[in-house]
């Protein structure tokens, strides 16, 4: 998932449009946002370049992303949010390598969206999704630390009189050559900050690199054991009183009337208030207080159009779509699949079906708001602040000038905090207690029954060979929901979703079909069910990749070919995808006998651009028990900022992406979703997680994904491996509902 905030009319104009653009198409949200001479203004006035952003610890800031103190600590600025998936510290690696820093002085800030604005964005755009975090910022990242290097190196040459030339830098030092004098970044700061920056800066070589590219420690690891780490949810401010809040149970319904009558008698009751249409807040003096009183308030529902909705009804529509003519769009095509198809001596046809599936942070969504006549405050945890920005501005009723947000460390994001539901609710509540600071925080239950979900899918999948069992055609039908057309329907290229074929594309960056199949249709029957779809980990690449590699390997067995030697046949006109492959075939012993009773899978895609590759060894016991107990991974990012990191994201993503493949369903009962809790929404015990084997082979030469792409081949790797130990093809998840028992 790209985002984009580009500037729509000229820098006098002032304004820039948020948008977030899927690999194959745009997907603007269309919010313009003024930033002009008003909003800096107003920043400036509260603005000090002798001070860090959020205190006022003496220093200078050099460029926007290095701000250095007089000990020499250098506090780099990071507008990326930090969701623990390590951005933080791999943009801090990036800014430091430049920099020539010392590394063990390094801090970190995060600057605000509204300081951001009225400075006319130095720091481009804040948004953190889709693997992003460091492939779209690396460049400009390095420039600032780059230019803060070459500022400094100036000011020493200035102070001593010699040539800058003769002068280098290192840890955070800078050496006069011909003369052994040294002088500390710290000492020549204030001086570098009146230095007119370079206006060309030429970066390193990933050879050159000493602290990027190097297994660093996290730099938030200390304050996350400690406890000391403030998120989102432990945000406190002097007079804070706590919300707690009751929303529509059916997407698209409504309060029709609410009884309050008793909650406002409970003890710490402050207030009841309606948010919006759907739903109703309790204000009190802390938050169980508050979900206690809430959950008192009788309310009368409009349920709306939905309220008969199931998880079967729902099916029944993506069902008619897999052999539907219309609202169908083609995302790859070449060839003419169905008439070779039609012609093939053996045909292979498989029906897939994919949940909904919740992000299931761990911090629920929450937000603390103050709202007063002339400004409102934000702080929260989101993955765009800028977006946040936008939303605080609109609830509130206050111009951006006179709104920020204050960013906060995520438990959890998953593409779930890429929308701010939550930020406009906690602002239309605490604008009805002004110069007040509210916290609202969604109950476990409410976070459940009303977030956004991935979206629920179909596909039939229908191969066809020649005589000399050579794949001739393949027709992929994919039947489901669209999230751009959910979230951005004006970003719909002539009715189609480029985005619902992430990793299923013909050419491009992002996410390129490996497999050369002579004639190929990929295909989307769109079908909207009222569930709100949106991004989760992976997206789209997790149900396409699943589909795609379960297929393969059907492709494969049945005409009685190895899976590895079938794929690697298709793959022959794509190297990176290929290499991937073979890497973890290899490692994994392939073509060489397993333990007794261990099975092997395989599985390959490409997204975020980057190329990722598993093989899973699972065993099945005669009553069905499934033990996963290895997964070698091999990932092709291009450069890896931090090795260690990578391999922790891989396992990670692992254990994201097996616990949706082993038991994340959201189903729907009466048009609302069922699940309401861990209890009845699994995710995988420490005892379940299997042994993890990461490679991490970058081939240099372009810039890939990390956080994302292993979660695309976890459960097709595994569920091969499964069919491999029982002859049992399982095609819908998840794994919880199916009988494994040997066939």
């Amino acid at each position: 998932m790209t985002n984009i905030v580009s500037r729509i009319t000229s820098p006098e104009r002032r304004s820039f449009l948020v948008s977030t653009s899927a690999a194959a198409g745009g997907l603007a949200l269309g919010m313009v946002l003024p930033f002009g001479n008003e909003a800096q203004a107003a920043e400036r006035a509260n603005y000090s370049s002798d001070t860090t952003l959020l205190g006022k610890t003496p220093g200078n800031e050099v460029t926007a992303w290095v701000f250095i103190k007089p000990d020499d600590t250098v506090v780099i600025r990071i507008a990326r949010s930090e969701m623990g998936q390590g951005t933080m510290t791999g943009l801090a690696q990036l800014v430091a390598e430049e920099l020539d820093c010392d590394w063990a002085k390094v801090t970190t800030e995060f600057p605000t969206p509204g300081q951001n604005l009225a400075r006319n964005r130095p720091w481009k755009d804040f948004f953190t999704a889709g693997s992003r975090g460091i492939r779209a910022s690396n460049e400009f990242v390095r420039q600032g630390g780059a230019t803060a290097r070459m500022m400094l190196v100036q000011a020493a040459a200035e102070k001593w009189k010699v040539p800058v030339a003769e002068c280098s830098a290192a840890s955070s030092v800078i050496t006069h050559g011909p003369s052994g004098r040294k002088i500390s970044y710290g000492k020549v700061a204030a001086a570098a900050a009146k230095i007119e920056p370079p206006k060309e800066v030429k970066l390193k070589d990933s050879k050159d690199w000493k602290i990027a590219g190097k297994p660093l420690k996290r730099l938030d690891t200390a304050p996350k054991t400690n406890g000391t780490l403030t998120y989102s949810i432990d945000v406190k401010l002097p007079g804070m009183l706590c919300a707690a809040i009751r929303d529509c149970p059916v997407f698209g319904g409504t309060v029709k009337s609410f009884d309050a009558a008793k909650a406002e008698k409970m003890r710490g009751v402050k207030k009841v208030v309606q948010v919006g249409k759907s739903a109703v807040a309790v204000v009190a003096d802390h938050w169980w207080e508050a979900k206690v009183a809430c959950d008192a308030v009788t309310i009368d529902w409009d349920l709306g159009p939905n309220a008969n909705v199931s998880s079967a009804s729902i099916a029944a529509i993506l069902k008619e779509g897999l052999d539907a003519s219309t609202n169908t769009y083609v995302g790859n095509e070449n060839g003419d699949a169905k008439a070779a198809i039609a012609k093939g001596v053996k045909k292979v046809e498989a029906v897939y079906a994919f949940p909904y599936q919740h992000h299931a942070t761990m911090e629920p969504m929450n937000a603390t708001a103050l709202w007063t006549a002339d400004r409102c405050e934000v702080w929260t945890a989101t993955q765009d602040g800028e977006v946040a920005l936008a939303a605080t501005s609109e609830s509130s009723g206050h111009p951006l000038p006179k709104c920020d947000v204050h960013k906060l460390p995520l438990g959890g994001g998953f593409g779930r905090r890429t929308t701010h539901d939550f930020v406009i609710q906690a602002v239309g509540i605490a604008k009805q207690m002004p110069g007040v600071p509210v916290k609202l925080i969604w109950s476990r239950e409410e976070d459940m029954t009303h977030g956004r979900y991935h979206p629920t899918t179909q596909c039939k999948m229908t191969g066809s060979f020649d005589e000399n069992n050579n794949l001739t055609g393949l027709h992929m039908r994919i039947s489901g929901q669209s999230i751009i057309a959910f979230v951005a329907p004006h970003n719909l290229v002539n009715g189609k979703d480029p985005f619902t074929f992430q990793g299923l594309n013909a050419a491009g960056a992002e996410g390129v079909f490996g497999y050369t199949v002579p004639n190929l249709l990929i295909d989307h029957a769109m079908r909207n069910p009222h569930i709100p779809p949106h991004f989760w980990r992976g997206v789209n690449n997790n149900q396409n990749s699943l589909y795609l590699e379960s297929f393969m390997d059907e492709l494969a067995l049945s005409v009685n070919q190895d899976p590895l030697e079938f794929r690697r046949k298709l793959l022959k006109d794509h190297p990176k995808h290929l290499a991937v492959l073979n890497a973890v075939a290899e490692r994994a012993g392939w073509g060489k006998p397993a333990p007794e009773g261990v099975f092997r899978g395989l599985s390959q895609h490409m997204g975020y651009g980057s190329y990722v590759a598993a093989c899973a060894e699972v065993s099945v016991s005669k009553e069905g028990a499934l033990k996963i107990h290895r997964i070698v991974a091999a990932t092709d990012c291009g450069y890896a900022v931090n090795p260690a990191q990578i391999e922790r994201q891989i396992a990670g993503s692992f254990a994201y992406g097996l616990s949706a493949m082993l038991f994340g369903e959201c189903t729907v009962k009466d048009g609302a979703i069922e699940q309401k809790n861990f209890d009845t929404y699994r995710v995988m015990r420490i005892n379940e997680m299997p042994k993890v084997e990461a490679i991490v082979m970058p081939s240099g030469g372009f810039w890939g994904g990390v956080g994302e792409p292993t979660i695309f081949v976890a459960a097709p790797a595994v569920l091969n491996a499964i069919a491999a130990a029982t002859g049992k093809r399982i095609r819908q998840l998840p794994i919880k509902d199916q009988d494994l028992r040997k066939a």
